[in-house]
C-alpha cells in the first residue's frame, strides 16, 4: 500500500505557473505508475497526466498538453506536475493517484478506475 500527499496548490492569476508535488510513502515508489487528476465544482474528476514507473511513458489530456509537464523522482518518491500558462478553467482540486500496474498504458491510464490509491487533493484557483 502507498500513502499520497499533495502539496503546492494555491491562488494565482491567469498566465502564472505553479508546481504541484505528490509525496508517496509506503511501498517502493517505483512499483507504481502515477497520475494527476482534477475535479472542478459540480464536475466529474478528469484525467490530467500520467507517467509510468520509469518516466518513459507519459500521457496528457488535450486540455493541458503543451502547458503542463508531469515528472517523477523515484529516489525522492515524488511525482510533480509543473503547470504553466494557467487559465481560469484550470481551477480545480488536483489529486495524485498511484496504480499498481507500473507500466500501465492506453485508456486505463486516463481513467480513475485505473488507479488504486489517491491523495487528499490540493486546491488550485486561477483568477482572470
Amino acid at each position: 500500500q502507498v500513502q499520497l500527499v499533495e502539496s503546492g496548490g494555491g491562488l494565482l492569476q491567469a498566465g502564472g505557473s505553479l508546481r504541484l508535488s505528490c509525496a508517496a510513502s509506503g511501498r517502493t515508489f517505483s512499483s507504481y505508475a502515477m497520475g494527476w487528476f482534477r475535479q472542478a465544482p459540480g464536475k466529474e474528476r478528469e484525467f490530467v497526466a500520467h507517467i509510468n514507473w520509469s518516466g518513459l511513458i507519459i500521457y496528457y489530456a488535450n486540455s493541458v498538453k503543451g502547458r503542463f509537464t508531469i515528472s517523477r523522482d523515484n529516489a525522492k518518491s515524488t511525482v510533480y506536475l509543473q503547470m504553466n500558462s494557467l487559465k481560469p478553467e484550470d481551477t480545480a482540486v488536483y489529486y495524485c493517484a498511484a496504480s499498481r500496474t507500473r507500466d500501465q498504458t492506453g485508456v486505463a491510464a486516463t481513467m480513475t478506475l485505473g488507479y488504486d490509491y489517491w491523495g487528499q487533493g490540493t486546491q488550485v484557483t486561477v483568477s482572470s
